[in-house]
């Protein structure tokens, strides 16, 4: 594992500098540039202090989403909770490297179980949150409920999903047409460098017929840290089924937020609702740094 700041030489590496812990390699971060995890080069932006050196929030971006595609909302949840905030790409998004189509249907599990733990361990994470939107949510859910990290104190769901709906299909099918036939694609293909490898990888899972079974309600039950659910009321890729289920299924406590007027997209349609939520939610949960005690 070895971060890079931008696509030149890393800027530190295991393999020169064996004695380096995950967080010392940490301390060498830039404010932006790419981690190396395994073959693949993931984009990435820090705000405010090293994740080695305060609590960090880790922002998992949408099943079209990117490190870009945030826009200003990791630097005003920064200011909101005075964390270290770190965004990534994930592969076959933004600048990160592609993958090879089509995607696996477990892709959400695969991220969850043999990325996020190594990507977390790189950036030097020591307490924090995971803060997931849409398919980052449910890539959010599936590591608390399969990983006993001490590390995590809680997590964020925004508009997850823990199964298959009908209007979840439905409403990615139509955007599908839309990317096929309207300026859609040239206006992801602002945020991601191979556009076509973004939008297939992730719409040709959701269409495919075996992706109907696909669910994650049995993670759910192991979740030991507290939840957080932001959910528009007018989500056009689920309902509220997913958050009852949510609630149904978990232990642990779970604070819901249900927001009027608003989609699939809080932190953009309601940013402003999004972020004292998620700003409470922080100062309940995360260690209070030792330079206020």
């Amino acid at each position: 594992l070895s971060p890079q700041a931008g696509r030149g030489a890393p800027l530190a590496s295991t393999e020169r500098l064996p004695l380096l812990t995950s967080a010392e390699i940490a301390m060498t971060l830039a404010t932006s540039g790419f981690l190396t995890i395994d073959s693949a080069q993931l984009e990435y932006r820090l705000i405010g202090p090293q994740p080695s050196d305060a609590p960090c929030i880790v922002l998992l971006h949408e099943g079209l989403g990117s490190v870009g595609l945030w826009g200003d909302f990791p630097d005003k949840l920064q200011a909101a909770t005075g964390a270290s905030v770190f965004a990534y790409s994930r592969a076959g998004y933004g600048a990160s490297s592609p993958v090879t189509l089509p995607r696996p249907l477990d892709y959400m599990q695969r991220e969850a179980c043999d990325v996020l733990p190594k990507l977390l361990d790189a950036i030097g994470f020591r307490r924090g949150l995971l803060v997931g939107h849409s398919d980052g949510a449910s890539i959010a859910a599936i590591y608390a409920g399969s990983h006993a990290d001490h590390r995590l104190d809680g997590i964020v769901l925004i508009a997850p999903h823990v199964i298959v709906e009908d209007v979840s299909v439905s409403s990615i099918a139509a955007i599908r047409t839309a990317y096929e036939t309207t300026e859609l694609r040239a206006k992801l293909a602002r945020w991601h460098n191979d556009v076509d490898n973004a939008f297939h990888g992730w719409n040709g899972a959701w269409l495919d017929p075996g992706f109907r079974s696909w669910d994650i309600t049995a993670d759910l039950a192991y979740i030991r840290v507290p939840v957080a659910v932001i959910q528009g009321i007018d989500d056009q890729y689920g309902t509220i089924r997913q958050v009852e289920i949510i609630q149904d299924e978990c232990y642990c406590p779970v604070e819901v937020t249900m927001l009027p007027k608003t989609g699939h997209s809080p932190h953009r349609e309601a940013p402003e609702a999004t972020l004292r939520v998620i700003a409470e939610f922080a100062a309940a949960t995360l260690p209070v740094p030792a330079s206020q005690t």
